[in-house]
């Protein structure tokens, strides 16, 4: 049973992986999307956007990265899954589940559940072209007419796609309404290979829910994640598999079981916030543009959250403003 970390893009950066990997509680992370167009792209962009190519592939934790595709044309997609390969990465995902309006005007993501016949030629010249696991990740179809999932994951387990990861949304929902756990049911009966069910897991008993409806072989969570890095280990302690004793923030607590909920929500949030600061200062210093976007994130929910976020643009320098954050999570106001 896996738990996986959606790649979402402009929050799931390789500090915020590196950092979720030494909290524990996910067994893999695929990268941001590597945009493909019509070009073999340079060994930068793949270092820039899977800086863990350096380590073998691998977070300083040991958790394997697979660097992710999107794009719409097989021979580059084909070319660039190559390059990925032979810089390290342990496989390769292809993107047809993003719905973002930038991404699917250009008719990539998402958008591909609408040529089925196009998506599964991707899949194969990619399949062809490396020596290890391909993946892909897809909703339930466009939106536009029946769902067309089922048919297409049995398309690619036919040309060697490893494992498949149903979002249970069409593109035209985006995020919208509930997931359909009952059709990612469907496609889990239709095939062999692996299905990770995606879609509305928040919690343990979600996750537990999910699982049972849906006999998915693992999760991955992107959204019910955002500014709750601590989830993932709490869905393990949830389903049995760790105990809660074995969180870092628990151990460093000796008053833990004294701690309410928002205390203990304060806690975590703080010990993984400040785990991430201090990573952006070991590595490539403190990012304004990342770190704000996480700070949004860590205190939404919490109280004085709205006031924190409100002086988000009056610290003189990010470091004053990392600083701030911290104490506002010891659930002092700052």
């Amino acid at each position: 049973m896996r738990v996986m970390l959606a790649p979402m893009e402009g929050v799931v950066d390789h500090l915020m992986r590196d950092m979720l990997t030494r909290v524990g509680g996910f067994d893999q992370c695929v990268t941001e999307f590597v945009r493909v167009v019509d070009q073999k792209l340079p060994k930068k962009t793949f270092y820039r956007l899977c800086p863990e190519l350096h380590n073998g592939g691998k977070t300083p934790a040991g958790v394997p990265v697979r660097v992710q595709l999107l794009g719409q044309h097989p021979q580059w997609l084909a070319e660039n899954a190559q390059t990925a390969i032979e810089l390290g990465s342990p496989g390769v995902d292809l993107n047809f589940g993003c719905p973002a309006p930038k991404v699917t005007k250009i008719c990539a993501g998402a958008a591909l559940m609408g040529e089925p016949e196009n998506l599964v030629s991707m899949c194969e010249a990619v399949v062809d072209r490396v020596n290890i696991p391909v993946t892909a990740k897809m909703r339930l179809g466009t939106g536009q007419g029946n769902f067309n999932a089922k048919e297409i994951c049995q398309e690619l387990e036919n040309v060697g796609i490893q494992r498949l990861c149903v979002h249970g949304r069409t593109l035209r929902q985006r995020y919208s309404g509930v997931a359909d756990w009952d059709y990612i049911k469907e496609v889990v009966k239709s095939l062999e290979v692996p299905v990770i069910a995606n879609g509305d897991v928040v919690d343990s008993k979600s996750a537990a829910a999910c699982l049972q409806k849906t006999n998915a072989s693992g999760l991955m969570i992107g959204r019910g994640a955002i500014g709750r890095p601590a989830m993932f280990g709490y869905l393990k302690v949830g389903l049995g598999w760790i105990e809660e004793t074995d969180l870092p923030w628990v151990k460093i607590n000796e008053n833990w079981s004294d701690l309410d909920e928002t205390q203990q929500a304060f806690a975590t949030r703080k010990w993984c916030w400040d785990r991430y600061i201090q990573l952006s200062k070991d590595t490539v210093g403190i990012q304004p543009r990342w770190m704000q976007r996480h700070a949004v994130a860590f205190s939404k929910g919490l109280p004085g959250g709205k006031k924190i976020r409100s002086i988000m643009h009056e610290m003189p320098t990010p470091e004053d403003f990392a600083d701030a954050i911290s104490e506002f999570l010891i659930g002092v106001p700052a």
